[in-house]
C-alpha cells in the first residue's frame, strides 16, 4: 500500500505542475488591467507612465513571465511561502486559515446530505422498479440534475429574504468559535450542493443495485431462506456501494468547483467567494495560490477514494 500511495503522489506532481502553468497563463491572457482594478478606472487616467511603471515593479508584474513563473514557484518549494495578496497585502496562508475551514464543511456536509438523500432513493427504486417509487424517483434524479446549483442557490437566497426576513451571516466565522453561526452559514450552500449531488447518488445507487441483486450470490442467499432486509444489508448493498464511493470522491471535485458559484450566490465567506474577488480584481497571487490549493485536495481525496476502494473491496490489490 505504501508503494502505491508513493507512487500516486508522484503521479500528482506532473498534474500539479500542469495547474501551475494552465493558472498562470490563464490569468495574463484574460483581458483586463491589474493597475485598473487597483486604482479605479477614472484614478488610473490621472496616473503617469512613471507612476505606473512604478507601481507594476513594486508588484513585481513588469518582469518577464517566465521570471514570475518562477519566482512564485521558488518561493513555494523553496521558501514554502505562498506570499501575499497583491492589493489587499493580506498573506494569502492566512486567507486559506481563515476560509478553507468554511469550504470544508460545506463540502462534507453536501456529501452527507448526498447520501442521506440519493442512497435511499436509489435503493427504493431499485428494489422496486416500474413502480410510483421509481417513477417519483426518476423524476426526483432528472429535476436536480437538470437544475444549475447557483441557480437554485440564488432562489434560495431570495425565499429566505422574501418569506422569513432572514439573510444568512457573511462574516467568517468557524466552528470552534460560534457553532450556531458557522452552521448558518455553511447550510444553504450544502443543501445546494447535496441536492446536486444527491440526483447522481441515487442514479449511480440504483443501476448498481439493481444488477447486484441479479447475481447468483444473492439469488444463493434468498434460496437459503434468507430475508430481503439481510440479503440487502449483508450481501447486496457492500458490493453495489463501491461504484458510489468512487462517484462521491469525482463528485468532490466538482463540489470544489461548484462551492465557487454557489459560495458567491450565498455570499458564505469560503475559498469560493475569496477566489471570485480575487479574479474580478486581478490579484494573480490569491488566484493562482487558491487554484492550487483546490487541485492539491482534489488529489489527495481521490487517493483517500481509491485507498477507501481497496480496504472495502479486498478484490483489489494496491501495489
Amino acid at each position: 500500500m505504501y508503494t502505491y500511495i508513493a507512487k500516486r503522489l508522484l503521479y500528482a506532481i506532473p498534474a500539479l505542475f500542469g495547474v501551475t502553468i494552465l493558472i498562470f497563463v490563464i490569468m495574463r491572457v484574460l483581458p483586463g488591467d491589474p493597475l485598473g482594478a487597483y486604482f479605479g478606472v477614472e484614478e488610473i487616467k490621472r496616473l503617469t507612465d512613471a507612476q505606473k511603471a512604478e507601481v507594476l515593479n513594486d508588484l513585481g508584474l513588469d518582469r518577464p513571465y517566465i521570471v514570475q513563473y518562477g519566482s512564485w514557484i521558488g518561493d513555494i518549494l523553496l521558501r514554502g511561502s505562498l506570499g501575499e495578496s497583491f492589493f489587499r497585502g493580506d498573506p494569502i496562508i492566512r486567507i486559506l486559515a481563515s476560509r478553507a475551514p468554511i469550504s470544508a464543511e460545506i463540502g462534507i456536509l453536501s456529501v452527507l446530505i448526498s447520501w442521506l438523500i440519493g442512497l435511499p432513493v436509489g435503493i427504493i427504486s431499485a428494489f422496486r422498479p416500474q413502480s410510483k417509487m421509481d417513477s417519483t424517483a426518476s423524476m426526483f434524479t432528472v429535476l436536480f440534475l437538470a437544475i444549475p446549483g447557483f441557480w437554485l442557490g440564488m432562489l434560495l437566497v431570495v425565499g429566505q429574504i422574501t418569506l422569513f426576513g432572514y439573510k444568512s451571516p457573511i462574516t467568517a466565522v468557524q466552528i470552534w468559535q460560534n457553532p450556531w453561526i458557522n452552521f448558518q452559514i455553511i447550510i444553504g450552500p450544502a443543501i445546494v450542493l447535496g441536492l446536486g449531488q444527491a440526483a447522481y447518488i441515487a442514479r449511480m445507487a440504483r443501476s448498481s443495485l439493481f444488477e447486484v441483486l441479479r447475481d447468483d450470490y444473492v439469488r444463493t442467499a434468498r434460496a437459503k431462506g434468507l430475508g430481503e432486509k439481510l440479503v440487502l444489508v449483508r450481501h447486496a448493498l457492500p458490493n453495489a456501494l463501491l461504484p458510489v464511493i468512487t462517484l462521491s470522491g469525482v463528485l468532490l471535485g466538482f463540489v470544489l468547483g461548484g462551492s465557487v458559484a454557489i459560495e458567491q450566490a450565498f455570499a458564505a465567506p469560503g475559498l469560493g467567494k475569496a477566489l471570485v474577488a480575487a479574479a474580478i480584481d486581478r490579484d494573480f497571487n490569491v488566484v493562482q495560490n487558491i487554484t492550487l490549493f483546490y487541485a492539491v485536495v482534489f488529489i489527495v481525496v481521490n487517493l483517500f477514494v481509491d485507498l477507501l476502494y481497496g480496504w472495502l473491496d479486498p478484490r483489489i490489490r494496491l501495489s
